[in-house]
């Protein structure tokens, strides 16, 4: 006997379809799921695992605007407090000296040029030290005070928590709202370069500096000796 359906399916599934004698082929299987694009590897230098590359990365980032100065703003000041001798006056920072292992950039309040900020390549990671000098040019009482890294960081932002020798220093002046304090500075090559202290009772002071406009070069750090040319 000869079947009523020329191909060998049911008639029920012929009859569901409406395709019992057409031609057919098997589904196509469905494509495979998207795999998200892998991170690119940042390399060493951004890693957290890998702190000797990234402080490398954060000086040569620096250094690279060496001779340059450029303006900032005060981005966060939390709490504001009176007689504040950063709040309106022009800030600006200089890349003034860039050595072997360390940097030297003076930080301009106004017409107050007592400051400089010294990176220096330790044996144990990176150390920030505020030089602070008198107008003319002896040591101010509270200089020379800072910390050292001990948290990888990265080539963007390292962080410097107070050392004993500050603290030291702090308690002589009787600056117990200080013993907290923790620096920390910033590069975006080609945006910003951020200056900031944060402090354990939540206070915050940042200052950004605009790496996109160069300024004049301003005076010599008080204390320090002109630059050859």
């Amino acid at each position: 006997m000869t079947p009523k359906y020329a191909c060998p399916w049911l008639a029920l599934a012929a009859f569901a379809l409406l395709a019992g004698c057409g031609e057919s082929s098997a589904p196509e299987p469905p494509p495979p799921a998207q795999q998200p694009a892998a991170e690119p590897d940042p390399g060493p230098a951004e890693r957290a695992d890998d702190p000797d590359a990234a402080i490398e990365a954060f000086m040569a980032r620096i250094a690279e605007h060496c001779g340059e100065a450029f303006e900032g703003s005060i981005t966060v000041n939390e709490p504001e407090v009176d007689d504040d001798p950063f709040v309106g006056q022009r800030l600006v920072m200089h890349v003034r000296e860039c050595l072997d292992d360390e940097l030297r950039v003076p930080f301009h309040v106004g017409d107050d040029h007592s400051r400089t900020w010294l990176l220096t390549r330790t044996d144990n990671g990176l150390l920030l030290k505020h030089d602070h000098r008198k107008e003319d040019g002896s040591d101010d009482e509270l200089t020379m005070y800072g910390g050292e890294t001990t948290e990888p960081g990265t080539a963007t932002r390292q962080e410097f928590p107070i050392d004993d020798e500050t603290v030291e220093l702090f308690e002589r002046l009787e600056l117990e709202r200080s013993l907290g304090n923790v620096w920390a500075m910033e590069i975006e090559p080609g945006q910003y370069f951020a200056y900031e202290l944060t402090r354990h009772d939540g206070s915050i002071f940042r200052v950004d500096f605009d790496l996109t406009e160069t300024v004049d070069t301003p005076p010599t750090p008080w204390g320090w000796p002109e630059l050859e040319d």
